[in-house]
């Protein structure tokens, strides 16, 4: 799968569609409903639950392309910069002690 291509075929559908291209926000808000709509299949152990999470990824691609961020790039960028973080464990929990 090349994801700097899909999110630029996301991208063109939404212009194809008609779909909001302009109003961030509201794909925030749209990104936090595809969200919880993807926990509550989780939660119900629901058939449709992979279907959910796709939608979750389409927002983040359109976000991503709408702002002018290469989803692809951004998230091998993060990658690299949390494998070099170090954690520890206090009471159970990750905390992070450097990002070296």
């Amino acid at each position: 799968m090349d994801l700097k291509k899909m999110q630029k075929e996301i991208w063109q559908n939404k212009l194809d569609k008609g779909f909001n291209t302009t109003n961030v926000d509201k794909e925030f808000c749209l990104l936090y409903g595809e969200v919880a709509e993807a926990y509550d299949a989780y939660r119900k152990k629901k058939d449709d639950l992979g279907e959910e999470l796709a939608d979750v990824a389409i927002y983040l691609m359109s976000i991503s392309e709408m702002l002018g961020y290469d989803l692809s790039d951004e998230i091998v960028k993060k990658s690299e910069k949390n494998k070099k973080r170090v954690y520890k464990k206090v009471d159970g929990v990750n905390i992070r002690v450097s990002d070296n």
